[in-house]
C-alpha cells in the first residue's frame, strides 16, 4: 500500500505467500478434485505438485517489487503442473494476483504489454481448442481463462486509472494550493504598499506641514500674537487630524478591531478639501482655487481617495520645493473622467525639501490604482501635476 513502510510492505507479501502455499497444500491434500485436470493424464506426485506450488509462491515474494519476474517464476511452476495435468485452485489464484500486480505496479509501457500478452495468450488457446475440438471447448477456454486471466488483468488496468484520476486531481489541488499561497502573499505585499503609501501622505503632507509652520513661527523677529496663535491653532489641527488617520490605520490592522470602542474615522476625501486648503495656506502658500466641478455626483470611495491623496502630495510637494509660492488647484469633470490640475512658481534657490523620492512614484501609484493617469513636472517657470481619474457612471445611468 502507498505510504506504507517497507518493512509492512514485505510483512504483507510474506503473509501472502504463506496463505497461498497452506491454503494450496490443503486443499490439495483434503479435497484434490478442486483443480483443473486432464482425464487422459495420470495422477501426479503430490510432492511434485506441492514442489511446483512452492517455486510459484517464491515468485509470489516478488508481487510488488518486481511483478513481473514473480509472474515469469509462476508461469514455470504452471508449465510444469500443465506437463503433469493438474493445475490446483491454489496456483490460479497465484497466476491471477501475480497478473493483477504486474499490472497495477509497474510502468504503463509494460502494464499495456501484460494485458497484450495475456489477451494473445486466451486468443491463442481459445484458437486452439476451436480447430481441434470444436466451438464447445472453444467457449469453455474463453470463459475459464477469462475468470483466471481477464478479469485480474481489467481489475488492475481500472485500479490503476483510478489511482492516476486521484494522483492528477491530487496534483491539482497542491497546485491550487500553491497558487493560493502566492496570492495571498501578492495580496499581503500590495496592502503593505497601499499602507506604506497611506503612511507616506499622510506623515509627508500633514506633519511636514507641522515642520513648516512651527520652523517660521521660530523664524519671525518680532512675532504678532495674534499670528503666533493662528499658527499654533494650525499646528494642532494638523496634529490632531494626523494622529486620527494614523489610529484609523493601526486600528485597521489590529486584529482584535472589532472591539474598539473608539469609532474610525471615514477615509479622507475631497469633501475635506477645504481643511487640507487651509493646512497648506498655513504653511505660507497662496491657494488660488478653481472648481469647475459644478454639481457633480459623488464620487467613488477609491477614487475619492486618491484625488485627495493627489491633491495632498501636490501641495507638500509645493511647500517643501517652493515654500510660500503661488498655487492654482483647478478641478473639473466631464466626458466621465475627474481632471486636477496644480501649478506652482517655482522659487529659485529654494533650499532642498529633503524628500525621500517617493512622492511622484505615490502620485502615480494613486492614479493607476484607479485607472487613471499623472503627469508631472516643470512647465514654463511653473511646477504642474495634471492628473485624469476615470469615474465609473452609476448603474443604469446614462451620460
Amino acid at each position: 500500500m502507498k505510504g506504507w513502510p517497507a518493512g509492512r510492505e514485505q510483512l504483507e507479501d510474506a503473509l501472502y505467500v504463506v496463505g497461498y502455499f497452506t491454503l494450496g497444500g490443503l486443499l490439495y491434500l483434503v479435497v484434490p478434485e478442486v483443480a483443473v485436470r486432464w482425464s487422459d493424464a495420470p495422477e501426479p506426485s503430490p510432492w511434485a505438485l506441492l514442489g511446483l506450488l512452492s517455486v510459484a509462491s517464491i515468485g509470489h515474494t516478488q508481487r510488488r517489487v518486481r511483478p513481473v519476474l514473480g509472474l515469469a517464476i509462476a508461469c514455470v511452476a504452471l508449465l510444469g503442473m500443465v506437463q503433469l495435468g493438474t493445475v490446483p485452485l491454489a496456483m490460479m489464484l497465484i497466476l491471477g494476483d501475480l497478473l493483477y500486480c504486474s499490472v497495477l505496479h509497474t510502468s504503463e509501457r509494460l502494464s499495456l504489454r501484460v494485458a497484450g500478452a495475456t489477451a494473445a495468450v486466451a486468443g491463442g488457446a481459445a484458437l486452439v481448442s476451436l480447430v481441434f475440438e470444436g466451438g464447445r471447448a472453444a467457449v469453455l477456454v474463453i470463459l475459464n481463462l477469462g475468470l483466471v486471466l481477464a478479469v485480474p488483468v481489467l481489475w488492475g488496468r481500472e485500479v490503476r486509472l483510478h489511482r492516476g484520476q486521484a494522483d492528477a486531481q491530487r496534483e491539482r489541488a497542491e497546485q491550487a494550493s500553491r497558487m493560493a499561497e502566492l496570492d495571498r502573499a501578492a495580496a499581503v505585499a500590495a496592502e503593505r504598499a497601499r499602507m506604506a503609501r497611506d503612511l507616506h501622505d499622510v506623515i509627508a503632507g500633514q506633519l511636514s506641514g507641522i515642520a513648516i509652520q512651527s520652523e517660521a513661527a521660530l523664524n519671525l523677529p518680532d512675532p504678532d500674537p495674534a499670528v503666533l496663535r493662528r499658527v499654533l491653532q494650525s499646528v494642532r489641527r494638523d496634529s490632531v487630524a494626523s494622529l486620527a488617520e494614523m489610529r484609523t490605520m493601526i486600528g485597521l490592522l489590529r486584529a482584535d478591531g472589532a472591539g474598539d470602542a473608539d469609532p474610525r474615522t471615514a477615509p479622507a476625501g475631497l469633501d475635506r478639501l477645504d481643511a487640507l486648503l487651509e493646512s497648506a495656506a498655513g504653511t505660507g502658500l497662496r491657494i488660488e482655487v478653481d472648481d469647475a466641478r459644478g454639481g457633480v455626483a459623488a464620487l467613488p470611495a477609491a477614487v475619492d481617495l486618491a484625488a485627495f491623496r493627489i491633491v495632498q502630495e501636490s501641495l507638500t510637494n509645493a511647500a517643501k520645493h517652493a515654500p510660500r509660492s503661488r498655487v492654482r488647484l483647478h478641478l473639473d469633470d466631464h466626458d466621465g473622467e475627474l481632471v486636477i490640475e496644480i501649478e506652482n512658481d517655482l522659487v529659485p534657490g529654494a533650499p532642498a525639501g529633503g524628500g525621500t523620492g517617493t512622492g511622484l512614484l505615490g502620485l502615480h501609484e494613486r492614479a493607476d490604482a484607479v485607472g487613471g493617469t499623472v503627469t508631472a513636472g516643470a512647465d514654463g517657470g511653473r511646477w504642474r501635476v495634471h492628473a485624469v481619474l476615470p469615474v465609473p457612471a452609476p448603474a443604469g445611468a446614462s451620460r
